[in-house]
């Protein structure tokens, strides 16, 4: 596909997914959403994990409001069931871990594609913002499923309704992110870390995702079972039989991932 709003590049077994609008700090166009839902299959079928960032000063700055905008006829249901959802679930269900880089400001929409994916480490001068209800709206694009399962009630309710911008250090204080790393660190850590992933054991890492994510639905017993499916699952796997070997000959793993 010849992408005209993101672009995709792939190193060393990482997938760099880059919003590239910068001139309306990177806000999501009906092209835009059908570029990612395209860019995150492909890199799913070839790369060991997926980054998604941003071009210029900001991550995302949510939906495009001008995009095709009447008013009177926009139909924002259609468009969060047939352009939004098949996007969100391609990053939620994505088999590699996906990491968001966040590089600025993610607000609205923006912010909740951010926190689709498994991690999220942002530069301290990014902030998150549901700015939703400044326009009459509530929070979509995954929001009202995100927020109270990594805040809390209390805070992500305080988040949807006074639609203030919550900092990248608070939102690491309030387990919103994996972390916030100082502007000048950014670009080298994200890296690294996505590094990391790309060198692990993916098929862990899926069966990691699938248990936590589980969880939510499974009591202790159902976990429990569910737990020792995907460990022997894993346990047959190469990657554990090198994980072992490499722990008791004291080198590091090399893993291939599935």
């Amino acid at each position: 596909m010849n992408y005209q709003t993101i672009t995709l590049e792939e190193e060393d077994g990482t997938a760099v997914l880059t919003l590239s609008r910068p001139d309306v700090m990177n806000a999501l166009s009906t092209q835009m959403r059908a570029e990612i839902l395209h860019a995150v299959r492909a890199a799913e079928g070839s790369a060991r994990a997926l980054v998604l960032t941003g071009a210029g000063r900001a991550f995302c700055s949510g939906q495009d409001l001008g995009d095709g905008a009447n008013l009177d006829s926009m139909d924002l249901e259609r468009v969060l069931r047939d352009e939004y959802e098949p996007m969100l679930m391609s990053i939620f269900d994505c088999t590699i871990p996906t990491v968001a880089a966040v590089n600025g400001a993610a607000a609205g929409a923006g912010a909740n594609l951010a926190l689709a994916c498994d991690v999220v480490i942002a530069t301290e001068s990014a902030v998150f913002l549901q700015a939703f209800t400044r326009i009459g709206l509530i929070p979509d694009a995954g929001g009202t499923y995100w927020l109270p399962r990594q805040v809390g009630m209390a805070r992500a309710m305080g988040a949807a309704l006074f639609a203030e911008p919550v900092s990248a250090r608070q939102a690491a204080d309030w387990g919103m992110i994996w972390e916030a790393v100082p502007d000048e660190d950014f670009a080298d850590h994200w890296r690294g870390r996505a590094r990391h992933l790309a060198r692990g054991p993916s098929l862990a890492y899926g069966h990691v995702k699938k248990a936590i994510r589980q969880s939510y639905q499974n009591g202790l017993a159902e976990q429990l079972t569910l737990e020792a499916k995907l460990q022997g699952e894993a346990g047959h796997s190469r990657d554990f039989k090198e994980g072992v070997m490499a722990f008791l000959e004291k080198r590091p793993a090399d893993f291939r991932g599935r």
